[in-house]
């Protein structure tokens, strides 16, 4: 399991189960290997994507099949495993599932996908990786919020975290989605009540399994993993899916 790709805080090689986190867009793994702490019978593994973290130097991807094909080239997950993506996390954790079945290898048992539109909908929102530097900050202000204000005051900052972002808009942007069969594996839904992302853009996921399917709502916005009442029942809802 040693790879540029994956990050791991505690190796559990007895756990049952590991679980990938693919993250959000401009994020890195930090703060979901840091759920170990809170799943002891997981192993956690994060997946690091390549502009960002610990890969910061390396040229970011900017076409998403082009990621997914690189990664699963890369990686072998093992025989049971689990994915989690936020965001743009949950298309990446989605297509490369896909991949991995039909490839003819083990795919994930369970997914879950969190704060993202169903991938066969419209796009949300107009495109935004083109604009310039004051324009993607405010076209980005509402969903990361405070992230914003910090990268108006810190040049460096911008320099560091803004490459990043705009290549994980260009993925999403560039993206086509294409039907194929659905999935076998459980899959679980989630999204934050104050986000605005509303219910009827993630009950769509529900045609993308033939196994069980789940929808939950939690208190909070596009963020809501990071919410004090939210994140131990998200983190309740891995830990007791099958």
């Amino acid at each position: 399991m040693t790879s540029p790709w994956l990050a791991c805080r505690i190796r559990r090689p007895e756990a049952p189960v590991r679980l990938f986190c693919f993250p959000h867009s401009g994020g890195s793994v930090g703060e979901y290997v840091r759920w170990a702490d809170l799943l002891p019978d997981i192993e956690v593994w994060g997946v690091q994507f390549p502009g960002r973290g610990a890969r910061a130097e390396e040229a970011p991807f900017t076409r998403l099949n082009e990621l997914v094909d690189a990664l699963v080239r890369a990686v072998d997950f093992g025989a049971s495993f689990a994915f989690f993506g936020h965001s743009l996390g949950a298309l990446v954790a989605f297509e490369t599932a896909r991949r991995l079945r039909d490839l003819g290898r083990t795919p994930p048992d369970a997914l879950f996908l969190s704060a993202a539109p169903a991938p066969q909908l419209p796009p949300r929102g107009i495109p935004a990786s083109h604009l310039d530097e004051d324009g993607l900050l405010t076209a980005l202000e509402p969903t990361y919020g405070e992230l914003i204000h910090e990268l108006r005051e810190d040049e460096e900052l911008r320099e560091l975290i803004l490459p990043g972002l705009r290549a994980d808009l260009l993925l999403v942007e560039s993206h086509r989605h294409e039907d194929r069969e659905p999935l076998s594996c459980s899959m679980t839904v989630t999204g934050g009540l104050q986000d605005d992302l509303p219910r009827a853009e993630l009950e769509p996921w529900r045609v993308h399994t033939t196994g069980p399917f789940a929808l939950h709502l939690l208190p909070g916005g596009h963020f809501y993993l990071r919410d004090p009442e939210a994140k131990p029942t998200l983190l309740r809802l891995i830990t007791e899916t099958p």
